[in-house]
């Protein structure tokens, strides 16, 4: 099972990688769909095309580095033209849910900037509603306790990150993470507004009105879902 969902993962990053030409800005994803991508890309800077990317974590920049990917920093890009990114969880309306990776800040960041949002996802992540998944929520250190009490009045179930040694896990960005158990989120656009209104709250893993394309890795090939109008250059 593992390995056949690694095998859609791998042609939904074909299939996204579809998007890119020669002399583009990229937005670089983080998670493991995302480094199919990174490591396709490689494959295709070595064989002479022209891009740059913009990586969204520290182990993105390191996997970019590795394959050959020339890189660029936010300083010396303000426009990205395509991102290439993952997703914990994509409903029928293209609204998607990430963070899982931990990432969440950086990769919102760079989708705020780019011409078109690429989500390239297998199948597991296709979802009626959002929600299943745990909403990750980016909070600064300070407010961490307050900002649990906060979310949960929210509705749901807070929990801190913990990293592999017990301790709160730390983003790139130097925040913590706290990983809301919702079990179903009814209305995401409210839910969002009652979540950057919370005080230490940074940012959270609702990404709505972002994506423009959806590729889905399936058993035979890969699936492309379009948005109807697309927000990103218009």
């Amino acid at each position: 099972m593992a390995a056949d969902i690694d095998t859609e993962k791998r042609r939904a990053a074909e299939r996204g990688l579809e998007y890119v030409e020669d002399g583009m800005v990229l937005g670089l994803g983080t998670g493991s769909t995302a480094a199919h991508v990174v490591r396709l890309l490689g494959e295709r800077v070595g064989a002479g095309l022209k891009v740059r990317g913009v990586p969204t974590s520290r182990s993105t920049h390191a996997l970019a580095e590795a394959c050959g990917v020339p890189l660029a920093t936010l300083d010396e890009v303000t426009r990205i033209d395509l991102t290439i990114d993952g997703a914990d969880e994509v409903d029928p309306e293209l609204r998607v849910i990430k963070g899982g990776g931990g990432a969440l800040l950086r990769e919102k960041i760079v989708a705020s900037i780019s011409e078109k949002l690429v989500i390239v996802v297998d199948s597991s992540k296709l979802v009626e509603r959002l929600g299943a998944f745990d909403l990750p929520v980016e909070v600064t250190p300070y407010a961490r306790k307050v900002a649990c009490i906060a979310l949960e009045a929210t509705g749901c179930s807070a929990r801190l990150r913990l990293g592999g040694d017990g301790v709160p896990f730390v983003t790139d960005e130097g925040n913590s993470l706290v990983d809301c158990a919702y079990g179903a989120i009814d209305h995401p656009r409210a839910l969002a507004n009652r979540l950057n209104a919370i005080v230490g709250v940074v940012e959270h893993g609702l990404f709505l009105d972002m994506a423009d394309i959806v590729v889905v890795g399936r058993a035979g090939g890969a699936e492309v879902i379009e948005r109807a109008t697309h927000p990103h250059g218009t």
